[in-house]
């Protein structure tokens, strides 16, 4: 209860009675404007950074460690067919919508790049910002995927690929500096954000 005195965009939801409670490790940073819904569950050092919307009502959604959703993203999932999956150390870019599909390890999904149901985005991959990945697209491992509909134009640089690496790690720090330094304020209470 004390975590959700922290961070009231933590929300449950009953749905079809069961009661679903976002499962989220202790380390992870989520922004005060964020909202985390349902069934959802997000592995250790993470970060959901401000107006993020992850909404696990219909189906759920898995976030791995070290995986952080920049502001402003949408991430939800359809029906029993399309659960949400995002895997380990994956770069989430602003605005971005993620439906029903599955990220593995070390990818990132630029700025306002939209990816679809039954969508699979193959590890150390780039969605390129404003890409638009149709339904049941597969994106294979280690390339770049731009356009609309988008297509795999290359293969990743091992300088890209050592990029990825980099991104996912940077934000794990600067979630350190949000979550020390920001200060959460709940029913009249300040307090230093300190987990």
């Amino acid at each position: 209860m004390e975590r959700q005195k922290k961070f009231p965009s933590l929300i449950g939801l009953n749905i079809e009675g069961f009661y679903f409670y976002p499962k989220i490790h202790e380390s992870v940073f989520i922004a005060t404007t964020a909202s985390v819904i349902g069934n959802v569950e997000i592995g250790q050092l993470s970060s959901v950074w401000y107006g993020v919307v992850i909404r696990g009502d219909v189906n759920w959604i898995k976030i791995g460690m070290g995986t952080n959703i920049q502001d402003n993203s949408v991430i939800h999932a359809e029906t029993a067919s399309f659960p949400t999956y995002i895997g380990d150390f994956v770069t989430v870019g602003h605005k971005a919508t993620i439906h029903g599909c599955i990220i593995k390890d070390f990818s990132l999904i630029g700025i306002g790049a939209v990816v679809m149901n039954g969508a699979e985005i193959g590890p150390f991959s780039i969605v390129g910002a404003g890409a638009v990945v149709t339904e049941n697209t597969k994106i294979p491992p280690g390339t770049l995927a731009i356009g609309v509909p988008a297509k795999v134009k290359r293969d990743l640089t091992e300088k890209e690929i050592e990029s990825l690496k980099m991104s996912a790690q940077r934000y794990i720090e600067l979630a350190k500096i949000h979550s020390e330094s920001l200060n959460f304020i709940y029913y009249g209470e300040k307090y230093r954000g300190d987990r």
